[in-house]
């Protein structure tokens, strides 16, 4: 089975936290937290960087690993490594999103 390892921020602000509505491929529509695809030889930070200023023209600040989710999809396996971030800069412009919203703990 193939094997996709990706990344994923949980940026919170105050009591909040930001999520994004997929706006292309087979999970288009899905919320997520934003993140995606590691590179080869990037260390997972280094991909969160990466991602976060391609998809959503901002700098953030990673903070500390929450949690690696290993997942069997049909076709994949998918890992995913999943840290607290900080925006450090920029407004979170949504360049690949259908939309986003800022969730409490709650919702």
């Amino acid at each position: 089975m193939k094997s996709i390892e990706v990344v994923a921020v949980i940026i919170h602000h105050e009591d909040k936290i930001f999520a994004t509505q997929r706006g292309y491929g087979e999970f288009k529509d899905g919320w997520e937290f934003p993140g995606g695809k590691m590179e080869e030889g990037e260390t997972p930070k280094q991909a969160l960087i990466r991602e976060i200023k391609e998809e959503l023209d901002t700098e953030i600040e990673v903070g500390e690993l929450i949690d690696t989710v290993e997942y069997d999809y049909p076709q994949f396996h998918l890992t995913m490594h999943c840290f607290w971030c900080t925006v450090k800069s920029g407004n979170l412009m949504l360049k690949e999103h259908e939309a986003a919203k800022w969730l409490t703990r709650k919702e």
